[in-house]
């Protein structure tokens, strides 16, 4: 038996049990060997849009298509066996209509193999993950900051803040969990009200720039080691600074490539192993 066969991973239903329980802990991953090393660690692997600014150098999420969606993912669930893997349904895949939605979200499922997707969106979107629901397709909600809509909100901002926004954050959280979503992601919102909506709602909210009262965390992977640096945002705890070390360890390659150190014989083929000294 194989080791894939003996691991189980966690599944949506799960993940959709853990409400009020064990926080729920959650990175992103695009990648394969990433994969690899937070699998162990993590209930839940996010192949997160914002893969467009952290792999592809872009300004926002908007550019970011299926097909690189489904790349990615594949490459995510290949590289793991224990959490469970969700894939972002990237911007204009589902707006449009519910079965735009249906037929983007089934692509990407049948293709990567992941367990569900997410899409952003609160009331407008209710029917939409209803649709989807009702049809075989495990949906986690997005809601609070949405990156796909940072230009209709005025840019990256925390949401909350006035009583009447503060309404549709909860009126787009009841109408997301009422909806069939398994678990919600609650982003860039005022901690009072995030920490209410965790309270009214019977599905797990994962937090990003929320509550310590959510029943979950996640955070881009990029981030927490300090490997993306184009900004930095407040609600992010930086666990190491491996950028600066791999720019450190480049420098070293480059001075030892151009000093002809490196290869040294032992890094080459064909050439017979010094003997040892004879010790007295």
């Amino acid at each position: 038996m194989s080791a894939h066969a003996t691991i189980k991973r966690v599944s949506t239903r799960d993940l959709r049990a853990r409400k009020g329980g064990v926080p729920v802990v959650c990175l992103t991953a695009y990648t394969a060997p990433m994969a690899q090393f937070l699998d162990p660690h993590v209930d839940l692997l996010l192949v997160g849009d914002s893969l467009g600014m952290v792999v592809y150098g872009m300004d926002t999420t908007l550019a970011v298509t299926v097909d690189m969606m489904i790349n990615h993912g594949k490459a995510v669930v290949r590289g793991s066996q224990h959490a469970c893997v969700v894939v972002d349904m990237p911007f204009a895949s589902y707006q449009e209509s519910r079965e735009q939605a249906f037929r983007n979200a089934a692509r990407i499922m049948a293709e990567t193999g992941c367990a569900a997707v997410k899409l952003e969106g609160g009331l407008e979107l209710a029917d939409t993950i209803h649709f989807l629901t009702e049809r075989g397709v495990p949906v986690m909600g997005h809601i609070g900051l949405k990156p796909q809509s940072v230009h209709a909100a005025g840019g990256f901002r925390a949401h909350g803040r006035d009583a009447a926004e503060a309404a549709r954050v909860m009126a787009d959280a009841k109408a997301v969990a009422d909806a069939g979503c398994f678990n919600i992601v609650l982003e860039g919102t005022i901690e009072a009200l995030s920490r209410e909506i965790t309270a009214a709602v019977d599905v797990p909210i994962i937090g990003i720039g929320a509550s310590p009262a959510c029943d979950g965390q996640v955070l881009v992977t990029e981030d927490v080691l300090g490997l993306f640096s184009t900004f930095k945002p407040k609600f992010v705890k930086r666990y190491a600074d491996l950028g600066s070390q791999i720019s450190d360890v480049a420098a070293q390659y480059a001075e030892e490539v151009r000093a002809r150190t490196f290869p040294a014989d032992e890094h080459c083929f064909g050439i017979p192993a010094k003997p040892r000294a004879l010790e007295v």
